[in-house]
């Protein structure tokens, strides 16, 4: 059994450090793919899985364009924003209308 990559906070997902997770609405679900690359990538960095780590219920891992590995909960990748500065900000929420704050 391995552990979840994100836990439940106040009904968002957040990672391993506490920080708020967000999914990408331009990512198209279930195709193990993630859209947010370059740049994009700068500014929502991807929460990384290790080589080690694996699969398992609502949680899967995407490949990037890159080759690194990506946790996705229900097939939409999960990303942090540089913005947000401790845990607890969501200040990622609803950004340009197509961020959202992950929800188990």
């Amino acid at each position: 059994m391995y552990a979840a990559p994100a836990k439940v906070s106040d009904g968002l997902l957040v990672g391993p450090t506490g920080m708020t997770l967000y999914t990408f609405d331009k990512d198209p679900s279930g195709t193990g793919k993630s859209v947010c690359n370059g740049p994009c990538a700068a500014n929502w960095p991807p929460l990384m899985a290790a080589e080690a780590d694996k699969a398992s219920g609502d949680y899967t891992i995407i490949t990037r364009d890159d080759g690194a590995r990506q946790w996705a909960i229900k097939g939409k990748p999960l990303y942090y924003w540089v913005k947000d500065s401790r845990p607890g900000d969501k200040t990622g929420d609803d950004f340009n209308k197509v961020w959202q704050t992950a929800k188990p």
